[in-house]
């Protein structure tokens, strides 16, 4: 009797690897039930991919893709419309073909075999109203490594995020969701269904399975839970491209990892983008930073390739994270960029900061500053048509709080001195303008200076002057931040209290200020 019953099985195991294409509709889901129903319309003109491949539903909302083990076959939204949401609203665009299932031998479990294919892969998609004009949420690096570090990221940035979302019709997470524990995946899920919005979220280099032997096996358990680690949808005039950017393990040596594409990765960009308008604002979103002229994090020929696909449209932006600071980088000729206007990637400031480190703040969590200075938060991305604006948001802080200055407490009288006044412009960059007055005087220009953070220095070297250990963990070390200006007190002060103050206008025309008061006491010389 065994042998009858396993034989089938093998059949059917078989049938199922064998199955070289597969097809289905893209149709309206009126009632919402995610069935095809004879009376719901197929929609012509959407993008079906199966991760390499892309083509487009014809006139009965038909598609045909052809199919290999390990693939997931999904829908590209298009803008005007939107996919079921499961109870963690995450979007349910998606099909896993995986007949084996993952590699049994993970630490941490991934798809369970998907047997056969169903004669027909259908996506519902229901109408929606898209405003051209929307803001989305992005978060960097939630990465809890612990229970006690996913609840840090929920006080201190979801339940103010349920507040400040305002607008926001969906967000992203650009990676490292959890900080290698992959058991923490769902709970972060849980965790993020409090913001109420649809979420999609990035691979990181903490999200990995470790366990797998080829890059394709390193997402199973990112899969399992969030879907494709590569894929795209439409909003309003902007198309969205999500992307694995991380190679693991590293093919120069099977250590660690490197920041690249795969060639089917490479595929689905190109043949994905060969059918976006080019009127359209690109928007992509990775984890590791595409970092120009530094080959061991990031492999050129693929940012190279990237940029060639991306060159024929005007409007493009990059996302990623990782790094744990804030910085706007820039990519001309000079880097591999060939398109009319410089490319701008936005490497985002973490929810987690300088991972949950430092003394408590007043509400009892890390204040967790970052290496460059910026305090930990999120961002908004204000689009219009298909043009942007970055907004930073410091958790905890007032929306205007864009600005943290240094500003010795005293100075000498009379006032000739090395100190000086530090500007920490959290989103600025090198091409913005940011000037400085002292008592109501005349306005001038700070000047631009990548340093370290004194701010964040004290906050790190108190940690290595205290008597008694701080309750948490010591911050790391400051690093060099691309976003500081200084400015000299010149030698005419007075006696007495003093104010500097300090305005900051950002790429986009925002205009953001800050303040503080010094003294200006006699000087005493040594007897």
């Amino acid at each position: 009797m065994k042998i009858k019953f396993l034989m089938p099985c093998l059949l059917i195991s078989a049938m199922a690897f064998s199955q070289a294409s597969v097809s289905g509709y893209v149709f309206e889901d009126s009632n919402k039930n995610q069935k095809k129903e004879s009376r719901e319309k197929g929609i012509e003109g959407v993008a079906v991919s199966n991760g390499a491949q892309v083509v487009l539903t014809d006139k009965n909302g038909r598609y045909s893709l052809p199919i290999q083990e390990n693939q997931t076959v999904f829908v590209i939204k298009p803008s005007g419309y939107q996919v079921a949401l499961n109870s963690n609203n995450l979007p349910q665009y998606y099909y896993q073909y995986k007949p084996k299932g993952s590699p049994a031998d993970f630490k941490y479990k991934g798809t369970a075999p998907t047997g056969e294919l169903p004669k027909e892969l259908n996506f519902g998609l229901y109408k929606q109203n898209e405003n051209k004009n929307f803001d989305i949420l992005v978060f960097g690096d939630p990465q809890p490594y612990t229970e006690k570090q996913l609840d840090y990221f929920k006080r201190a940035i979801v339940n103010e995020v349920k507040t400040t979302k305002k607008n926001a019709v969906f967000g992203i997470s650009l990676g490292d969701l959890v900080g290698d524990n992959l058991s923490l995946q769902k709970p972060y899920a849980d965790v993020m269904k409090e913001v109420g919005l649809p979420w999609y979220n990035v691979m990181g280099n903490h999200d990995m399975n470790y366990d797998a032997k080829e890059d394709l096996f390193s997402d199973e358990t990112f899969e399992s839970n969030f879907g494709p680690a590569n894929y795209s949808f439409n909003y309003g005039n902007v198309h969205f491209i999500v992307l694995d950017d991380i190679l693991y393990p590293d093919p120069r040596d099977g250590k660690g990892y490197w920041g690249g594409f795969r060639e089917d990765q490479l595929q689905f960009i190109e043949n994905d983008l060969k059918l976006v308008d080019k009127n359209k604002l690109i928007v992509v979103s990775f984890h590791i930073p595409l970092e120009h002229n530094n080959e061991d994090n990031f492999r050129n020929a693929d940012r190279q390739k990237l940029f060639d696909f991306l060159s024929p449209f005007a409007n493009v932006l990059l996302l990623s994270a990782h790094t744990h600071i804030q910085q706007q980088i820039f990519y001309g000729k000079q880097a591999g960029w060939n398109g009319a206007k410089d490319l701008h990637e936005y490497n985002v400031g973490t929810t987690c900061g300088d991972w949950w480190s430092g003394t408590s703040d007043e509400i009892g969590l890390p204040t967790s500053t970052m290496r460059d200075g910026t305090a930990k938060g999120y961002s908004f991305i204000s689009f219009n048509d298909n043009q942007y604006k970055v907004k930073y948001k410091t958790a905890g802080k007032p929306e205007d709080y864009q600005i943290k200055l240094y500003v010795p407490k005293v100075i000498p009288f009379p006032s000739k001195t090395s100190a000086k006044v530090l500007a920490n412009f959290f989103m600025g960059s090198r091409k913005d303008k940011v000037e400085y007055r002292i008592d109501n005087g005349k306005w001038e220009e700070m000047d631009y200076n990548e340093t370290i953070d004194p701010n964040f220095a004290m906050s790190v070297f108190k940690w290595d002057t205290t008597q008694n250990i701080f309750p948490g963990r010591r911050p790391s070390n400051p690093e060099i931040s691309k976003h500081i200006w200084e400015g000299a007190f010149g030698n005419k002060l007075t006696l007495g209290k003093h104010k500097v103050e300090v305005r900051a206008t950002d790429m986009y025309g925002n205009q953001f200020s800050s303040s503080e008061e010094f003294d200006v006491q006699n000087a005493i010389l040594i007897p």
